[in-house]
């Protein structure tokens, strides 16, 4: 099946098959096949090549929110945005916070308020079932706010970092 999909603010089509517990995925020519268990409600454990990866998952009717390997992805569905009603198309892509993906505990804090940061810089380290995991910035920004410290333990709902998003530069005009 065929889905026109917008993950964060980025539009993309991708074709799924989803059979038993496995899915393959096809965006511009790049096959992908993984297996999946689902472990909780809200949790699913993905093997892709060989590699095992914890998935969360949560969100609404209209967007989910998926987080692997601490990098946080909002998806929602193109083609049910086009059809939504009026006043309800406006959807703002990308994350403000940084999140815990799991109940964990912080190792390490690398942001300090105030500093600016660039899109996928390593802001936190969490500890989880004896896995580390480094949590990024989803865009470029200010660090306006740290909401936890070493040895904290945290959950899937605490807010680790806040983000203001970097302004893009107004095009100049040559008058």
């Amino acid at each position: 099946m065929e889905y026109d999909l917008i993950v964060n603010s980025e539009k993309t089509l991708v074709e799924a098959k989803i059979q038993d517990r496995e899915i393959t995925l096809q965006k511009e020519e790049k096959p992908l096949t993984a297996s999946f268990e689902r472990v909780s409600d809200h949790q699913i454990l993905l093997n892709i090549n060989g590699t095992q990866l914890n998935a969360y998952v949560g969100g609404g009717k209209d967007v989910k929110t998926i987080i692997i390997d601490g990098r946080t992805y909002y998806i929602r569905d193109a083609d049910s945005l086009a059809q939504a009603p009026a006043g309800k198309k406006g959807f703002k892509g990308g994350a403000k916070t940084v999140c815990a993906p799991m109940p964990a505990m912080v190792i390490s804090i690398l942001a300090k308020e105030g500093q600016m940061v660039e899109k996928g810089q390593k802001l936190v380290i969490v500890s989880a079932m004896k896995m580390e995991t480094s949590l990024f910035a989803p865009f470029d920004g200010k660090v306006t706010k740290i909401n936890a410290k070493e040895g904290d333990k945290v959950m899937p709902t605490d807010i680790l970092v806040d983000i203001e998003q970097k302004k893009e530069p107004a095009e100049e005009t040559n008058e």
